[in-house]
C-alpha cells in the first residue's frame, strides 16, 4: 500500500462561504481596496490579504475592527446572518444624518426635553401606521 502526500493542506471551508471571501466580497461591493480596508480597519494590507486567502481566521478584535470600518455587524462578517452591503454614499449620508442626531446633547436640557419628545411622538406614529392603527382610528 502506497502514501502519498498532497503538496499542500486542503483550504478548509467555515460555513457556506468562508471568512476570507466575505472580507473580499464586502468591501469590493463597495470599490474599497485592500490598502483602504487595512487603513480603515487599523491593520495592515498584509493581515487582510492573509484573512482574504483563508490562511487562517483573525483574532476577536481584527473581526470587530474589520465590521465595524466595514459597517456591518460582526455576525455578518462571520457569515451568521447576510450582510447588508452598503454604497459608500449611503454610509456617508448615514454617518452625517448621525452626527446631526448627536449634537441634541450639545443643546441645553431644556432644548433637549422638547426634540426628544418631538422624536418618541415620530417613532410612536410611524409604529402605529405600521400596524394599521392609524387607519382604524381614523375610520378609514
Amino acid at each position: 500500500m502506497a502514501f502519498t502526500i498532497a503538496n499542500a493542506m486542503p483550504r478548509k471551508k467555515y460555513g457556506k462561504t468562508w471568512f476570507g471571501e466575505r472580507l473580499q466580497t464586502i468591501p469590493r461591493a463597495r470599490g474599497w481596496t485592500r490598502v483602504q480596508l487595512a487603513k480603515a480597519a487599523e491593520t495592515t494590507q498584509q493581515s487582510v490579504s492573509y484573512y482574504e486567502i483563508g490562511a487562517g481566521l483573525p483574532p476577536a478584535p481584527a473581526v470587530i475592527s474589520s465590521a465595524q470600518a466595514l459597517n456591518v455587524t460582526t455576525y455578518q462578517l462571520l457569515g451568521l446572518e447576510p450582510p447588508k452591503i452598503l454604497r459608500a454614499e449611503d454610509v456617508s449620508e448615514a454617518r452625517r444624518r448621525w452626527e446631526k442626531f448627536q449634537m441634541i446633547s450639545t443643546l441645553p436640557e431644556r432644548h433637549q426635553k422638547p426634540v426628544v419628545r418631538l422624536i418618541n411622538s415620530l417613532v410612536a406614529a410611524s409604529s402605529m401606521r405600521k400596524n394599521g392603527v392609524e387607519g382604524e382610528r381614523n375610520g378609514r
